[in-house]
């Protein structure tokens, strides 16, 4: 399955509305971008942790990344690999201790969050889904 190089474009939070998305753009110049509905909870985290906001004790998204340091694996690469229905699939890659490589399914608004919270951490969109999200 081929993957390309994304980022994330823009997140859309509408406090007053249920239609949150984030916006991903291919990183290499292409104009082809993917639109994922997700929940306000998890527009408000991801948009929270780009503008830096901290909160004393952590959020959900904050407690799952130190769970995954504290068993000594490292997220290396954020996922979204499927469209179905007009559902989005995604993947975390961790990489452990013992150097094995653990892709975990997941959404992609959890993989998304968890992602702005890890630097350098490389997000891929598989090709099958920016070219049918640019299809309409």
């Amino acid at each position: 399955m081929p993957l390309v190089p994304c980022r994330i474009a823009n997140i859309v939070v509408d406090e007053g509305n249920d239609h949150q998305s984030v916006v991903l753009a291919e990183l290499d110049g292409a104009h082809r971008r993917v639109s994922i509905a997700i929940g306000p909870s998890e527009a408000l985290a991801i948009d929270r942790a780009v503008k830096g906001q901290q909160f004393p004790r952590p959020l959900t998204h904050d407690l799952l990344a130190v769970v995954i340091t504290a068993t000594h694996h490292r997220l290396v690469e954020v996922r979204i690999v499927d469209l179905r229905e007009k559902t989005f699939f995604a993947e975390l890659v961790l990489l452990g201790p013992d150097d094995v490589r653990r892709e975990i399914d997941c959404r992609p608004s959890d993989a998304l969050a968890l992602l702005v919270r890890s630097p350098g951490v490389t997000l891929l969109v598989a090709e099958v889904v920016l070219a049918e999200a640019a299809a309409g």
